[in-house]
């Protein structure tokens, strides 16, 4: 399938690319990536989802995207993700959303529901308010963000299977390309919002998946999660961790297909 990349000027005043794959004729399916990542990140899922027009970007402060000093709010991230889909002309898609991606997707189906077709969640909040462990740390630091750090933070989210060394090392790399000031402003603009489902309401048919081993995400918030979203189907990976994208690709581009497959 022919795959392209596209640099987005979006209304709400930055640029960012988006890679495009798949027929122009299938459904479409916008990805969101998590934070401290970029759209690379669902380079194992990608070529799984064969019966999909898949958009890609980097969200702002990340990857190749514009980096600016400020609108890192959740309502401003997801103002983003609406502004994406204005730019490549699309009136609504089905959202797949990873870890804090997810959350970004929840603030999208609140806040923009005519854009949100059905919804994927992998490894998704239902709150930040409870800050991580790790936020202090990233309080802490300063550019340029030091390679050894970017390396030693993937141990915040244990790993249960084998993630192919390229990879891990490509996710490093996206974190050393973003200053410090997204490091910061992208988490707290997480932490300090409303939880979406607080917020408002997802009407939005919603799978939601999860690591049965996640270390960030206690398995009551995510039942909590699936009881705030009607209808919502709910998931267990049972040997998996945090970050399910990473662990089982071939398992969320199976479970996302057939889930995306049914609805109308």
């Amino acid at each position: 399938m022919d795959s392209e990349v596209r640099n987005l000027r979006l209304t709400t005043g930055i640029t960012v690319p988006c890679l495009v794959h798949g027929s122009e004729d299938a459904r479409p399916l916008l990805l969101l990536h998590a934070w401290g990542e970029s759209r690379r990140s669902f380079d194992r899922l990608i070529p799984r989802l064969t019966g999909f027009r898949v958009y890609a970007p980097d969200l702002r402060g990340q990857g190749d995207a514009d980096k600016p000093p400020d609108g890192y709010s959740l309502a401003e991230q997801a103002g983003d993700a609406a502004a994406i889909l204005d730019a490549l002309d699309l009136q609504s898609a089905f959202v797949l959303g990873s870890s804090s991606g997810g959350y970004v997707a929840q603030q999208l189906a609140v806040g923009h529901p005519e854009r949100v077709a059905a919804l994927v969640l992998v490894g998704s909040p239902l709150s930040l308010r409870d800050r991580p462990a790790f936020t202090d740390e990233v309080g802490r630091l300063t550019d340029p963000i030091d390679e050894d750090w970017v390396r030693n933070s993937l141990s915040w989210f244990p790993l249960l299977h084998a993630v192919p060394r390229w990879f891990i090392e490509d996710r490093v790399q996206d974190g050393v390309r973003m200053p410090a000031h997204a490091w910061k402003r992208i988490l707290d603009g997480l932490c300090a919002a409303t939880p979406p489902t607080e917020a408002g309401t997802i009407h939005a048919p919603t799978l939601i998946l999860w690591g049965a081993h996640d270390g960030l995400l206690p398995r009551r918030h995510q039942q909590a999660l699936a009881a705030r979203i009607a209808g919502a189907e709910f998931k267990v990976y049972p040997a998996v961790g945090h970050l399910v994208l990473w662990e089982c690709p071939e398992q969320v581009a199976e479970d996302a297909t057939q889930f995306f497959g049914a609805v109308d």
